[in-house]
């Protein structure tokens, strides 16, 4: 006899498995480093700016628009194959303890992340509301309550084949779920609470009436899955090699110009590659791109000026070293080793390297210019460059 259970033990230890052995990779020592320096920071200042607040910030605002993104995105953890639309699709009605056991686990995970966000924002609330740290006890129970209609509802809403109703059901969540935080944190009767929630448990039973009749979408279910691995596997193959990682290819005409600049000659084989390959696989420029926002945003509102330097080098560390696997990008194509030409390789990763840790620190040393710094930009920018050199020359040989 078929035994769901054991499936879905099967499938969960399989998948954790698997994940855990690229986190592994992840958060290797360098990383780790880099992050407890980072949160380390993060939070010295956010205690200090939580010290200018005032009772007229709108943090009860802030943490509902929040919070609610982070209610409103529930998704159900499956461990679902592509080959079980076929073999598993004719016993779905003794499916339930399978998908039960998932959403179970799906609101552990969750519910863990929402404790540690609102865990984060509570110093902030409790400086401007005057209340205290008993309250977090009430927005946990709230929260977890929340989530777990959130999970309810989307199952539901995963019955139906129709995009626009998926899309619906996401905005109007999104906005109970904003609606009902806002009047906790402002301490609102709490017949307007209960009211809300009743509103919500109708909507809920709207689409349980609607849909216990339908079937599973099984393409759908098991495709939202395979993208969820994909996104976790496009992050682990900027550590290490990931077969099962299929790279995306993004046209990105507008950068055509980049490639077009370098010379047509056989010596630049390797470096046009590998500059397409920059430019349009994978997510190394989307990469480069954000942690030049980020590290912007954070150079551009920090004060203390050995701290902007550090997080200048931090920032670019981290664009370094997570360009590193760009050398090895093509290494399973065998055609490429057909051609004289695999000696190049290690030039060109060097040359592309030296180009985006340079740009990088330029574009973020003219935040100082901005900030009237002047002195400061001159500093930011030699440091920068003399990192590049190191990184590129030295540290990126014994890494890539």
């Amino acid at each position: 006899m078929f035994n769901v259970l054991k499936l879905w033990s099967d499938r969960s230890k399989q998948t954790s498995k698997e994940l855990s052995r690229y986190l592994r990779y992840i958060f290797n020592g360098h990383l780790m480093i880099v992050l407890i320096f980072l949160i380390g920071s993060l939070t010295f200042y956010y205690q200090q700016w939580v010290k200018t607040l005032d009772e007229s910030f709108p943090a009860g605002v802030i943490m509902a628009v929040i919070l609610g993104i982070f209610l409103t995105y529930s998704p159900v953890y499956t461990f679902l194959l592509d080959a079980d639309r076929v073999f598993l699709l004719p016993i779905e009605n003794k499916m339930t303890k399978y998908f039960m056991r998932s959403g179970v686990v799906s609101f552990g995970l969750q519910a863990y992340i929402l404790l540690m966000v609102l865990a984060a924002m509570m110093p902030m609330y409790v400086h401007v509301s005057g209340s205290t740290y008993k309250t977090f006890f009430s927005f946990v129970f709230l929260l977890l309550i929340l989530k777990i209609w959130n999970l309810a509802t989307r199952w539901r809403i995963q019955y139906y084949v129709e995009k626009n109703v998926h899309r619906t059901d996401s905005f109007i969540r999104y906005c109970l779920n904003t609606v009902f935080m806002y009047l906790a944190f402002m301490s609102s009767p709490k017949f307007l609470l209960i009211i809300l929630f009743v509103i919500m448990l109708g909507l809920y039973f709207f689409f349980y009436q609607n849909t216990k009749k339908k079937g599973l979408k099984w393409e759908e279910i098991i495709l939202l899955e395979q993208n969820r691995l994909t996104g976790f596997y496009r992050i682990a193959n900027l550590f290490t090699d990931v077969p099962k990682f299929k790279d995306e290819v993004k046209r990105r005409r507008w950068l055509d110009w980049v490639a077009k600049n370098i010379v047509f000659q056989q010596n630049n084989t390797q470096l046009y590659l590998l500059t397409r390959t920059f430019l349009r696989s994978g997510d190394y420029l989307g990469l480069v791109i954000r942690l030049t926002v980020i590290g912007g945003l954070v150079l551009f509102y920090w004060d203390f000026i050995y701290g902007q330097f550090l997080f200048l080098l931090l920032f670019l560390y981290l664009t370094g070293f997570q360009l590193l696997p760009l050398k090895n990008h093509h290494q399973n194509v065998l055609w490429i080793d057909l051609y004289p030409i695999s000696e190049q390789r290690e030039k060109a990763f060097k040359k592309i390297l030296t180009w985006v840790l340079t740009l990088q620190t330029v574009v973020l040393s003219l935040l100082f210019v901005l900030k009237g710094e002047w002195l400061l930009f001159l500093i930011g920018l030699g440091i920068g460059l003399v990192f590049a050199v190191v990184f590129v020359r030295y540290y990126s040989l014994k890494k890539a």
